[in-house]
């Protein structure tokens, strides 16, 4: 997405985010404000920009009900650094488990992906230059000045033949190359490989930012090794673009820059967060309670706002975004601990999904279900198309299985769309050939779908 931060208003920030998702207005309202703050404090005065900290945002709400989606949604409008992490894989230090601080190193490498992307894409006029010309000294080797002498140019001056001749060959294949007559033909080319060294550590343990860092050292140590490959020349150019991107950017400047970008933009989702809340009894700490609490105790810390160490630089996560997210079936927000509690003052309940939802679902967005199957038979040249009253009856068996055996939201719509498309995926191209059209209709839909509502099992069904 194009548009920039400062152009979105929070009332096209939810439009945008409507495109995606339907319903749950509130959470799209909040975050929506919480994106908008980010472009308000870059431009308030230099004083308070260090002053202001983001609302971080709490979601509660049963599983497919939009929760990670309009987290990620978000990310992809504000071209934004983002990382998705689920709480219950963080164990207290101590325990078996990944170190919490692991996500914001996570944040910078994805910052740093998406700031060596656009650096790459800047120089790639340049880049594919140098291709190019790479490409043609392997077919076409220039040939060297007579003496030694280079030809300067001057009117006076004796042309070469043999210089004039080869310019013009290169030239032609120049064109060939661009035009990909030749990107068939196979050459040789030199590759640059570095090898990493197995490293094995003896003795305590060691966590993966050492680890991380001693790999990066030695390798730096290691020579590069030139290797010969045959490939065409499809192929390396491919190869060839990505070493010569690399030789003309500059990995010092982008690693400043992903750093200020994740520190000034970053979000960090935190998944099933209710799984690290234990229901406070009244009998005492012990069993896996203990492990909870020190997750969260560990996660404090990064949430409030301190300096993690990365193999990019330091990085402070004073104003990193924090959307956290759980179901609360069993847990309350309440039983997490209270510094937690207080880092996210922003709390949006999402409403589960109602049949005309998941109608609405299979619908309107851009990225609905219905669509990515047509996509999918076009590709065969079959045509798919769905009528609306089917769309309706789709929408409410799956209404009424998640009723029946378990609520999953709007991922109960796949699972249904899977069973009643599966014999036709099946049968094409082999039975249903090409420019074949098929049309699902609520008799369609009642056939192969009805018999399963009525069986209390549902084994199909269950993810």
């Amino acid at each position: 997405m194009t548009t920039s931060i400062k152009d979105l208003t929070p009332r096209q920030i939810v439009a945008e985010l409507d495109q995606y998702i339907i319903g749950q207005h509130d959470a799209k309202r909040n975050v929506a404000i919480a994106l908008r703050n980010r472009w308000r404090r870059m431009n308030s005065v230099a004083d308070m920009q260090r002053e202001i900290t983001p609302n971080n945002i709490l979601m509660i709400g049963a599983t497919g009900v939009g929760k990670t989606e309009i987290a990620r949604r978000l990310a992809k409008i504000a071209d934004a650094p983002f990382i998705k992490v689920e709480a219950s894989k963080f164990t207290e230090v101590g325990y078996v488990g990944r170190d919490v601080e692991s996500m914001v190193r996570d944040l910078v490498e994805q910052s740093v992906n998406m700031v060596r992307a656009a650096k790459k894409e800047a120089v790639q006029v340049r880049a594919q230059q140098a291709v190019e010309d790479a490409i043609l000294d392997i077919l076409i080797p220039p040939v060297k000045p007579v003496n030694g002498q280079p030809h300067l140019g001057f009117e006076n001056e004796k042309s070469d033949p043999d210089a004039e001749l080869n310019e013009r060959t290169r030239e032609r294949f120049r064109d060939k190359i661009r035009s990909g007559e030749m990107d068939d033909r196979k050459i040789d080319i030199d590759v640059q490989q570095t090898q990493m060294p197995n490293i094995g550590v003896m003795g305590g343990a060691v966590d993966d930012l050492s680890m991380m860092n001693i790999q990066e050292m030695l390798s730096g140590m290691m020579p590069k090794r030139g290797k010969k490959r045959k490939v065409t020349i499809a192929e390396a150019r491919t190869i060839l673009l990505e070493e010569e991107a690399a030789k003309l950017i500059d990995m010092d400047e982008v690693k400043e820059e992903a750093i200020r970008k994740a520190e000034d933009a970053g979000i960090i989702f935190i998944d099933e967060i209710d799984k690290v809340a234990s229901a406070r009894s009244g009998n005492g700490g012990g069993g896996p309670d203990v492990s909870r609490e020190g997750v969260q105790r560990d996660l404090l810390p990064i949430v409030e706002g301190s300096a993690v160490n990365t193999k990019y630089g330091v990085i402070h996560t004073d104003h990193i975004l924090f959307i956290a997210a759980g179901a609360f079936h069993v847990a309350k927000p309440s039983d997490l601990i209270p510094e937690l509690q207080g880092r996210f003052p922003i709390r949006v309940e999402l409403q589960s999904l109602s049949e005309d939802d998941f109608y609405q679902i299979l619908k309107e967005p851009k990225n609905a279900l219905t669509k990515q199957y047509e996509a999918m038979l076009q590709a065969e040249n079959v045509s798919l198309n769905f009528q609306d009253d089917a769309l309706r009856e789709l929408a409410r068996i799956a209404f009424e299985v998640n009723q029946d055996v378990e609520n999953i939201g709007a991922r109960r719509l796949q699972t249904v769309l899977s069973h009643l498309m599966n014999d036709f995926m099946f049968d094409i191209p082999d039975v249903i050939g090409a420019n074949a059209q098929v049309v699902v209709t609520k008799e369609l839909v009642g056939e192969k779908l009805n018999g399963l509502v009525k069986n209390r099992d549902l084994s199909q069904f269950i993810l």
